[in-house]
């Protein structure tokens, strides 16, 4: 494993950087963190890594394997770890971030979004990054397909993300690109199979194929004009280390970790199934063919499988057996895993909600869990927007609001009953949040005022008319 303390031994030239950097990348490819966030991710993209890669084998006399191909494989995906995993991130981060005294604000109109996309990729991945770029965050990923891939460098002596590599190749055949993030700056990295490339006079050659570019600050001051074009003339860095890991949870480990058994186990019973009802589970018993071998039958099945017609010679005959598919057992099988796997991933499954209506306490108690695993989340999530609020130079206290499912009714009769003994503008907010309406609760409670100002002009109009009446 490459530490932050091997870069400090690593030489000033761009030619030992970059070697270093390019034994970060190979390591971190060989890494178990990668390799699990690979198969994470298939998962969340419902592509099921064990179900794709599932081929059907058949053992002769002689012990030798060969694929069946005669045989029929269905290669349903269920979608479970991605509904678990947007179900948990988005019950506590899809209303967005509240801010105490309102300093979080400054962390820019997108930064709900990219909180969002950070848990998820923790959730997924186990970890993911956040990169405070001079006014927004950027997410990267210890693996993806979209978006480069993230190495991280911790320090030996307290474990702390002190450095990192992000490094993408759209191909092959197109040139790896990486940054060295480092505290006091980055440097950009590109190696290409095309000698000839130019790519740009701000790109150093340090050897065939390979490509620097000079380290920068990360806030950088430029100047423009019409001679020179855009120039640097100074740069400044943060008080931290601007990249932050997020965890998904306590074990740092990705979500996909214990379920992907059950799942695989679910997708296998579904797609045997189906196979089965394609095959019809149907075998043939040919009687007088003592003569034939086994590539006899074999090109008697495959012309039947051709032609769906028999035509068996002197002394033979055909006939079909059928064996019922156990429906049953394999439905209550299904039922099962499906309550299993929402029960281990601490997810309330809408299911069980949506057949009744559901009291408050009900609806309560179907999220107990959820609550618990989400608990867990947002404990890591405050620690990394803290980090993020470090090197941004904030300071706030952040605040989620869960979205759950509620028996509205009862609420807002809840909320009426206790009107008594709170204000009407508090009961007036929560009502609105309740119906989803919440933005407009600003504007009913103005409303509301004037109403309540006109009813006591009136009242005082009323009480002067009846004085002059006297």
């Amino acid at each position: 494993m490459v530490t932050y303390q091997d870069l400090l031994v690593v030489g000033d030239s761009d030619k030992d950087r970059a070697e270093f950097v390019r034994k970060v990348i190979k390591e971190h490819q060989a890494s178990n963190l990668y390799r699990e966030a690979k198969i994470a991710d298939d998962y969340d993209r419902c592509r099921n890594t064990t179900t794709m890669e599932y081929q059907k084998y058949i053992t002769d006399v002689t012990g030798a394997q060969y694929v069946d191909q005669l045989a029929t494989v269905h290669r349903s995906t269920s979608n479970f770890f991605s509904i678990f995993t947007t179900q948990l991130n988005q019950y506590l981060l899809g209303n967005g971030v509240s801010w105490k005294n309102g300093e979080g604000e400054r962390l820019g109109a997108d930064f709900d979004y990219s909180i969002q996309q950070a848990g998820k990729a923790a959730l997924v991945c186990g970890v993911s990054f956040g990169f405070w770029n001079l006014d927004h965050l950027e997410v990267f990923r210890p693996y993806s397909k979209d978006n480069g891939c993230f190495a991280p460098l911790y320090d030996e002596e307290n474990g702390a993300l002190a450095a990192g590599v992000r490094f993408w190749q759209i191909d092959d055949s197109k040139p790896l690109r990486a940054t060295l993030y480092e505290l006091d700056g980055y440097t950009g990295f590109m190696w290409t199979k095309n000698a000839k490339m130019e790519p740009g006079k701000e790109w150093n050659v340090i050897d065939t194929g390979c490509y620097v570019k000079n380290k920068l600050p990360y806030k950088i001051k430029e100047v423009s004009t019409e001679a020179d074009g855009v120039e640097i003339y100074a740069g400044e860095n943060y008080p931290a280390f601007p990249i932050i890991p997020l965890w998904g949870n306590p074990y740092k480990q990705s979500e996909l970790v214990g379920m992907r058994e059950k799942i695989d186990a679910y997708d296998f019973i579904l797609n045997g199934w189906e196979d089965d009802l394609d095959n019809a589970q149907l075998y043939w018993i040919i009687k007088g063919a003592g003569g034939m071998d086994d590539p006899d039958i074999r090109q008697f099945l495959d012309r039947l499988h051709t032609v769906h017609a028999a035509a068996p010679g002197d002394g033979q005959e055909v006939e079909p057996v059928t064996v019922n598919i156990p429906v049953e057992a394999r439905e209550q099988l299904l039922s099962r895993l499906e309550k299993q796997l929402y029960r281990d991933a601490m997810i309330m499954n809408p299911d069980d909600l949506a057949s009744s209506a559901a009291t408050a306490t009900q609806i309560r108690a179907a999220y107990e869990r959820q609550n618990v695993k989400a608990d867990q989340l947002e404990y890591c999530v405050i620690d990394f927007i803290n980090g993020i609020m470090t090197v941004a130079g904030i300071e706030d206290e952040p605040t989620f609001t869960r979205s759950t499912v509620v028996n509205t009714q009862e609420e807002v009769q809840t909320l009426v009953q206790a009107g008594t003994y709170l204000s009407d503008e508090y009961v007036t907010r929560k009502i609105l949040t309740l119906l989803g309406d919440g933005d407009q609760a600003d504007e009913v409670i103005k409303q509301m005022d004037a109403l309540d100002a006109e009813r006591i002009n009136e009242a005082d109009e009323t009480e002067v008319t009846e004085g002059e009446a006297e």
